[in-house]
């Protein structure tokens, strides 16, 4: 996925993704694939070349991708198969040369790649259902990570981090699939819970509060009854009455 477009890679193909675009991998399932990521910084007119193109490679092309990991290998001592990696950690002692020639053989590559003029025009997208799998899958994941922190006070900013999106592309991705804003959604999860532990009778509401991170019982009881209509109090009563 490349933004909301969708594109199947094949065996030997590659695909170059725009500053800031923001992308994931989906595997059919059945087979799994093998996957090089390269991260880089060029400012070169030239990067235009790989706009919205999959390019074909070839045997030089993965014999280049070998000695760039080779090189990374030996500079870095960060582990290179950890996709949630942000930052890569230099090697104490490094054998000399390694970060000059992981550039080089990346700029052999990029030059070489450009003179073969060899690619194939993705006029191939994946279908709509692709691409809502893959938003289902990304929502999913932003459900339980608010779940797993109705503890806490989480901002739209740490969502925002935990799933790699883009304020923008979260806002309408989540609106899409949700039918709410994340934060509205969080805010709603909260309320849930504190139902859940009215119900069950373990905890007072002050007790309530603090285990969902409220700031104070005065807050939360604000906060309920704006999203229910009823005081935390009226709602344990109504729930008694119903009993």
């Amino acid at each position: 996925m490349a933004e909301d477009k969708g594109y199947k890679l094949k065996q030997g193909e590659m695909i170059f993704h725009k500053p800031n675009e923001f992308h994931n991998l989906l595997a059919n399932g059945k087979i799994a694939p093998n996957i090089i990521v390269i991260t880089f910084v060029c400012n070169s007119e030239a990067m235009k070349y790989f706009e919205n193109k999959l390019i074909v490679t070839g045997d030089t092309v993965k014999d280049l991708l070998t000695k760039i990991i080779k090189e990374a290998l030996l500079a870095f001592s960060t582990p290179l198969n950890i996709s949630e990696t942000t930052k890569l950690d230099k090697k104490d002692k490094s054998i000399f040369g390694c970060e000059q020639l992981l550039k080089i053989y990346l700029q052999q590559l990029l030059i070489y790649l450009v003179r073969k003029g060899s690619n194939i025009v993705p006029n191939d997208r994946l279908s709509s259902l692709v691409r809502e799998r893959s938003h289902n899958d990304t929502t999913k994941k932003i459900i339980n990570y608010l779940k797993n922190n109705l503890p806490n006070n989480i901002s739209f900013d740490n969502v925002c981090l935990y799933s790699k999106l883009g304020s923008t592309n979260l806002k309408a991705m989540f609106k899409e699939q949700m039918g709410m804003g994340v934060m509205e959604f969080y805010k709603t999860l909260k309320i849930d819970k504190s139902k859940e532990f009215i119900r069950e009778e373990q905890f007072n509401f002050t007790e309530i509060a603090e285990k969902l991170g409220y700031a104070s019982i005065h807050y939360f009881s604000r906060h309920f009854k704006k999203a229910t209509g009823m005081s935390p109090s009226e709602y344990a009563t109504s729930v008694k009455i119903r009993i």
